[in-house]
């Protein structure tokens, strides 16, 4: 006859002196019975728990504290949510106060004694004359340009500036100037905190600025406010592809076309933002 193991009686013993979770039952070896227990230990990490070998050899307050860990760390997602998250908090910390404020847009490569900036800084003094501050990205070109005309002014003069693979530096007529890694955060504070764009001649930076507005506006994303491009000879190929193309084809609507004004006189872009502010204000 086969001999049968007999199972080991797991009641806890009572001699042991130890009742509940912690007695170790009779017939079972004390360190087997601490390793079954130690598996089933609970470790939790903030709302997450976890058992068995998914349990971490170190403390979330250890790994934090370590200098000798790995620094891939602020190179993925997470860490740059943060980093976003920093970037939203301290362009409307800085910005919340601002008042109102018109955004100027156009090429940095437009320098000093261009038409277009001559007319940029004509534009931004107009603007401060009328009330506004002035908004630009910050660096040279139609931003200075624009930065320029509002200190002349004696207005506020703002810069946005971006980081960009070679460095364009904030110009020196920024008086209150902030850096944005991400590009959408920049596009977020041009939107929130002017009520009006001037759009000079620009690369594919300005159309990227001018068509961002224009979609936000007529989507009713954000509420109708006055957008101007200043120059009819440079803007009137891009108007009249709109209206002979997209407008044909069906893709925009008539009325999408009454989204911006197109102008050659500093004083006629001035006004249609005054307007058009005024409009949304009730001013």
């Amino acid at each position: 006859m086969t001999e049968i193991e007999s199972t080991p009686d797991l009641t806890p013993d009572p001699a042991s002196g130890v009742t509940g979770a912690d007695a170790t039952p009779q017939g079972v070896d004390p360190a087997e019975q601490e390793e079954f227990r130690s598996g089933h230990e609970s470790y939790r990490k903030g709302p997450v728990t976890l058992r068995r070998s998914l349990v971490p050899t170190t403390t979330t307050d250890q790994r934090l504290l370590d200098q000798c860990g790995p620094a891939d760390w602020v190179h993925e997602d997470p860490w740059r949510v943060l980093r976003i998250q920093a970037e939203f908090v301290e362009g409307f910390g800085s910005l919340a106060e601002l008042g109102p404020a018109v955004a100027i847009f156009g090429s940095a490569r437009l320098k000093p004694h261009t038409p277009e900036f001559e007319q940029a800084r004509q534009v931004a003094h107009g603007l401060v004359e009328a009330g506004y501050g002035v908004i630009t990205g910050g660096g040279p070109g139609i931003m200075e340009a624009g930065n320029r005309g509002a200190v002349e002014g004696g207005g506020v003069s703002v810069g946005l500036g971006i980081e960009l693979p070679h460095e364009q530096g904030m110009n020196e007529y920024v008086d209150l100037g902030i850096n944005f890694r991400y590009f959408f955060v920049r596009k977020t504070m041009f939107l929130k905190y002017s009520q009006g764009f001037v759009v000079l001649p620009g690369g594919f930076g300005t159309l990227d600025e001018l068509f961002e507005a224009l979609t936000m506006v007529q989507t009713k994303k954000i509420t109708r406010f006055p957008i101007v491009l200043v120059g009819t000879a440079f803007w009137g190929g891009l108007v009249e592809w709109i209206t002979s193309t997209l407008l044909t084809a069906g893709t925009i609507s008539e009325h999408d076309v009454d989204l911006f004004h197109v102008t050659d006189s500093v004083e006629d872009a001035v006004a249609y933002i005054r307007k058009g502010i005024g409009e949304v204000t009730g001013a």
